[in-house]
């Protein structure tokens, strides 16, 4: 049993968050198990592209896995292509998935955002995202945050109107998320994110934003960046993450990263506690073909190959082509590909219908 003090990280990236992530997800596990903690979140900018590979490493090395990600939030609808009046395309948000229903939620704004929200980066909007909150956990997120820009600029009325919209959509699942690496912005968020916390009742929840393993990645994660932004190092205009503060941080390094907040760093692990995801990988979630009313699939497979017999082989239909029918369908059958069939027989026959070039493959 670890002596470790309770800890979670509960925002944390991989190299799924492409070219800003540097934490390679087996690496990424393994020193979790070192330190001591017992679960990890992976909540890669605006993708799940890392979580099957982060869940079955999780399984594979006893940790328990958080499955997120960091959305970025439009500021109006998601389908609105013009800049906010302060300039953003979008905002930082951490969702968890507290449960499978939480995960479904998660796969569907990730797709939506992409599909109906890209504008240089794959947004969602709060549509749907309280369309789709039922089994997520938020935190408020970063300090590129929608909470944190208003803190920021002073606008306590709007920055409640906010807080007061996630608590009615998320309830007891909303918390408010709080960094310290060292940045005066970080500074400013915090103390403005604790005085809403007290004001609303809404606890506080501490994250460390990882972005790589070790202290010593700081510098190979900046070059990272650089090839991402297309900038090098001398530039000092360049997007960076000043300092060496945003690894993966022991419990223990993390208790004195907040030394007045040490219920909210505690937190992670309740929070993390909550979370139970069970993914079966062996189970196969193939489409279903709806046949015509009162036959199943397997005979209307059946009844669809009898019918094409003769078109296929003419006066020449023998009883051993009779026979080389009912085996095959026997095999299709006795697999469970009936209905596949049907779908890939479906598409061709209305590709055929409209002219358009198709041909299904054999095996």
């Amino acid at each position: 049993m670890s002596d470790a003090p309770p800890f979670v990280h509960l925002h944390c990236h991989s190299h799924y968050s492409l070219l800003d992530g540097a934490n390679r997800i087996p690496q990424l596990v393994s020193k979790i198990k070192a330190d001591g903690m017992n679960a990890l979140a992976l909540t890669d900018h605006g993708n799940l592209f890392g979580a099957v590979q982060f869940y079955n490493e999780c399984r594979k090395q006893d940790i328990n896995p958080v499955l997120g990600y960091e959305a970025y939030v439009a500021p109006g609808h998601r389908s609105d292509r013009t800049p906010s009046k302060n300039k953003e395309a979008s905002y930082h948000l951490t969702l968890l998935a507290k449960n499978r229903t939480g995960f479904q939620n998660l796969m569907t704004l990730a797709s939506m955002a992409y599909l109906e929200g890209f504008y240089y980066k794959p947004r969602i909007d709060k549509e749907i995202l309280e369309a789709h909150s039922d089994g997520l956990i938020c935190l408020s997120g970063c300090a590129s945050s929608e909470l944190s820009h208003h803190i920021l600029a002073g606008r306590d009325q709007e920055a409640a109107s906010l807080v007061e919209w996630y608590q009615r959509v998320f309830g007891e699942n909303l918390y408010l998320e709080i960094q310290n690496a060292g940045l005066r912005i970080q500074q400013e968020c915090l103390a403005g994110t604790v005085d809403i916390s007290r004001r609303a009742g809404i606890p506080l929840v501490a994250t460390n934003d990882s972005h790589y393993l070790d202290r010593t990645d700081a510098e190979a994660h900046d070059v990272l960046l650089c090839v991402n932004t297309r900038t090098v190092i001398s530039d000092e205009r360049r997007m960076q993450l000043e300092g060496d503060e945003f690894f993966v941080k022991s419990p223990g390094e993390m208790y004195d990263t907040f030394p007045d907040h040490h219920d909210a760093v505690a937190l992670t692990q309740t929070i993390a506690d909550g979370v139970d995801i069970d993914l079966d990988f062996t189970a196969k979630h193939y489409p279903v073909f709806t046949p015509p009313e009162g036959k199943s699939d397997t005979d209307y497979l059946r009844e669809l190959c009898v019918e094409r017999l003769a078109w296929r082989y003419g006066d020449e239909t023998t009883a051993a082509v009779h026979e080389r029918l009912d085996d095959e369908l026997r095999i299709i059958e006795q697999m469970g590909y009936s209905s596949y069939f049907l779908i890939v027989w479906d598409f061709v026959r209305f590709a055929m219908e409209e002219d358009i070039p198709c041909q299904a493959r054999g095996s």
